[in-house]
């Protein structure tokens, strides 16, 4: 950040606080990560100067083929960025066995949008995932294209269990014969089966749409059940557990890789970042490695002792604990007289410790209040942390429930998680510069 520093140093200054936040404090955000350098150096490369509308060349290695996409190019001196997007797509393809990836999409809600805009029409029914059960915004939120513009009926999970009954939702798929079901979740925190999910797409001659944005790390390494050879569709985004750069992604069959790329562009959005595209290939590279895979099982592992270590302080979990590397705290109902989401969310930012209110299955209080905290452990294991480090931080996070309208409490908290952080360091040569 050299020379941001030297030329804008009212902007440096402000990225440079983010810096020591992310190192200071303990990062539990089930959705966020930190890239490797080489991830940032694409990320900030020469490639941010080059407009590329369009598609590449599309390379087949099986038969040495060289064809041109559904839209070229629309601008010349792209034959560089065509060799960084294809990198990007064939390394996807290896990783995840799909037999076309577009890496066009900015985010995981605009892949969303070109998934549903490829397989079904507005007005139609779409079978998905209830928000306060843990879906997604575009998965029928009345605010979102998706609620707007389909007919969303929406499955949850057993009031028992709060895990998928699949029997429960083959019998939604035949009340409703939807055109399309949606499965995936953003707080969901055991496995989803994918084959089953198939069964009862075909059974009532559905769709099957699967946005896989949480998992996809460990879909890459084996670690849950891979949805590309089930699904119609795959999205993903490629930050969180895949450790890339924020944006979208979509897999799907080659009998619909015309349609896809079409509604991806010119149908939902124009020049795609490619110094985007190529920190998505470089994370690609490094999901291909074979340390990747002790990464996503580690990821695992924390997140397994992280869960034991709350329940044995006295938290309840969501589904009883995690598959995956996504927790769920419920904090009870507002009769409990324990803090809301919302407000254990402020505590736990006052004590260094960044997490995110959520809601939980069957939850009396509004989204934005939230009777739960999801807690996601990529991050703090990209850090190097294990499982000796979950059970402090576990301590730590019941501190904080214990003190939380306590902020003196709360400061002496945070010199703890900083002492704590410190042993990880992240990205010392950037701090190093201020």
């Amino acid at each position: 950040m050299s020379f941001i520093k030297k030329n804008d140093p009212e902007l440096f200054d402000v990225m440079y606080k983010e810096l020591e936040r992310q190192t200071e404090n303990l990062e539990l955000i089930a959705s966020e990560n930190f890239v490797s350098r080489s991830v940032l150096e694409a990320a900030g490369s020469v490639l941010t100067n080059k407009y590329a509308e369009g598609y590449p060349y599309r390379f087949s290695r099986k038969t040495g083929e060289l064809k041109y996409r559904l839209y070229g190019r629309y601008y010349g001196g792209c034959e560089f960025i065509d060799k960084v997007e294809e990198l990007a797509i064939e390394r996807a393809k290896e990783i995840f066995g799909a037999e076309h990836v577009n890496v066009q999409p900015h985010s995981g809600s605009q892949a969303n949008m070109a998934a549903y805009f490829t397989l079904v029409d507005p007005g139609d029914t779409v079978l998905s995932l209830e928000l306060a059960h843990g879906g997604h915004l575009t998965h029928g939120h009345p605010l979102s294209f998706s609620g707007m513009m389909y007919n969303i009926i929406s499955y949850g999970v057993d009031k028992e269990t709060e895990v998928f009954n699949y029997d429960e939702i083959l019998k939604l798929a035949k009340k409703h014969k939807p055109k399309m079901i949606l499965t995936g979740a953003s707080a969901y925190p055991r496995k989803i089966d994918f084959q089953k999910f198939r069964e009862i797409a075909d059974t009532v001659d559905a769709k099957l749409f699967v946005d896989m944005a949480h998992i996809a790390g460990l879909v890459a390494t084996g670690e849950h059940q891979n949805p590309v050879p089930y699904a119609d569709i795959v999205t993903t985004t490629t930050h969180k557990t895949l450790r890339g750069p924020r944006g979208g992604m979509i897999l799907c069959t080659e009998e619909l890789a015309k349609e896809v790329d079409k509604q991806v562009f010119p149908g939902t959005q124009g020049g795609p970042l490619e110094h985007i595209i190529a920190a998505k290939a470089a994370a690609f590279h490094e999901a291909l490695q074979d340390d990747f895979k002790t990464y996503q099982k580690q990821i695992i592992l924390n997140a397994k002792a992280l869960a034991k270590a709350l329940k044995d302080n006295g938290f309840r979990l969501v589904a009883d604990g995690t598959d995956t590397h996504l927790i769920l705290i419920d904090l009870g109902t507002k009769d409990s007289g324990g803090p809301s989401g919302k407000k254990m969310e402020g505590a736990l930012d006052n004590a260094g410790i960044t997490a995110n209110k959520n809601t939980v299955p069957f939850d009396t209080r509004p989204p934005f209040v939230a009777s739960g905290i999801r807690l996601g452990t990529p991050a703090i294991t990209t850090r190097g942390m294990k499982e000796k480090e979950m059970k402090q931080i576990a301590d730590l996070i019941t501190e904080v429930f214990d003190n939380y309208k306590d902020k003196e409490k709360l400061a002496q908290i945070k010199q703890n998680v900083n002492e704590l952080s410190a042993k990880f360091p992240l990205y010392p040569d950037l701090l190093a510069e201020g």
